[in-house]
């Protein structure tokens, strides 16, 4: 098997947004799990159409509970995926370890099997609940030392004490990993969306490799600066007065902070993206099949409590996937008449940072599932990039004695 310098592998892949986006920062993926038919169904069809960043991948689907990894034993630099969050998502029902649906112990099987240089995994924000904290901590330790294994008959709490017990001895086996982890926002990184997820990352720990994660580039004062002090947002997209919100209430007290300073440093960042921007260019929405793929328009929308839609001219509100079918309620535009109606599947895969030419199969609410479950693209991309460096910086140095010698 023909092994690049950076070498990847996916477990979890979903419809694919984690993975395209550390294909775009360099990453060259030699094998990709995931079990659900309607995401394998979507990279497939856009695998068949050729696409680019999709054309050579090496897609299973199955369970990654029944995949033997031992081939790839020392010739993989990252894995990386998404285990099921449902276990701990805010809108499930939070049964944490209890659930079955927690797939971090195959996360460290693979791990185990692999021992890739690097890992990377992302989860939704709720795993950092108190209630959460032990297990938590667990799934840190767990993957710092994948090779102390549970035992047959052990608990998870007894198991929990081994792994304490080998992180305070001080030891370092060349199969364990220096791990960190960050509640990142994808708006802070340009995404027009207000998606907090948390990102697990670990680096085997006989390297030295040095990282942190990248830093945003993004703010929301930045943007309430130049839609509400400068004006410049409303004069990009033409927008007269009468046709944009008010201020709200919970912005306007940042908006008279930022009028009042001198110096801000997150004015200094870029505007977040907002909803209008991704969109804009797009042709208005109809029930006929449209050139570009996935921009039909679904009637029915409604407002009900709790339940409002994003406004356009801010980040959306995170996309969901939902326990039991999509949760339509929060997946619409609101517009400053205050009608609403859905996202497009394009539109939210714009705001999923999607590429306009890669196509998602199945209903309305089936392509809003994969999106809702999906990492954003170039989030994916940003933090590939960065986990890339270490290596390039392994590789120059090696290549430097070498010379020396």
């Amino acid at each position: 098997m023909e092994v690049s310098s950076y070498s990847s592998l996916e477990i979890f892949t979903g419809a694919g947004g984690l993975a395209l986006g550390l294909e775009l920062s360099g990453w060259k993926h030699r094998l990709l799990i995931e079990r659900d038919t309607n995401a394998s169904q979507t990279i497939l069809h856009n695998k068949i159409r050729n696409h680019p960043l999709v054309k050579d991948w090496k897609l299973h689907t199955m369970d990654v509970r029944h995949f033997d990894y031992s081939e790839y034993l020392g010739k993989i630099d990252l894995v990386a995926g998404g285990p099921p969050c449902q276990p701990f998502s805010l809108g499930g029902k939070h049964k944490g370890k209890e659930d079955d649906r927690d797939m971090f112990p195959e996360a460290v099987r693979v791990i185990n099997a692999v021992k890739p240089k690097m890992f990377l995994f992302e989860n939704v924000k709720g795993l950092l609940r108190d209630s959460f904290s032990t297990y938590f901590e667990y799934i840190l330790l767990r993957l710092s030392f994948p090779y102390i294994l549970q035992k047959k008959n052990e608990d998870w709490i007894s198991h929990l004490a081994r792994l304490e017990k080998e992180q305070t001895s001080g030891r370092k086996d060349e199969c364990g990993y220096n791990v960190v982890f960050r509640c990142l926002n994808a708006a802070d990184f340009g995404i027009p969306q207000n998606r907090h997820r948390v990102f697990i990352v670990g680096f085997r720990n006989d390297l030295d490799f040095e990282w942190s994660f990248p830093k945003s580039s993004h703010s929301l004062e930045r943007l309430l600066y130049d839609q509400w002090i400068s004006g410049e947002y409303w004069e990009k997209f033409k927008i007269s007065k009468r046709e944009k919100y008010e201020p709200s209430k919970i912005f306007q007290s940042k908006i008279n902070k930022l009028q009042n300073e001198l110096f801000n440093e997150r004015i200094d960042l870029l505007p977040y993206s907002t909803v209008r921007s991704v969109i804009n260019d797009l042709p208005e929405p109809s029930a006929e099949i449209s050139t570009l793929p996935n921009h039909q328009f679904k009637g029915g929308a409604k407002k009900y409590p709790g339940h409002t839609g994003s406004p356009i001219d801010l980040p959306s509100k995170a996309l969901k996937a939902g326990n039991h079918g999509v949760p339509g309620g929060e997946n619409m535009i609101s517009f400053p008449d205050n009608s609403v109606r859905y996202f497009t599947v394009r539109e939210s895969a714009r705001i999923q940072s999607f590429p306009d030419d890669y196509v998602f199969k199945g209903a309305w609410s089936e392509a809003m599932r994969q999106l809702g479950n999906a990492v954003p693209v170039q989030l994916s991309r940003i933090i590939g990039e960065s986990l890339i460096h270490p290596i390039q910086k392994d590789v120059k140095e090696r290549n430097k004695k070498d010379k020396a010698l």
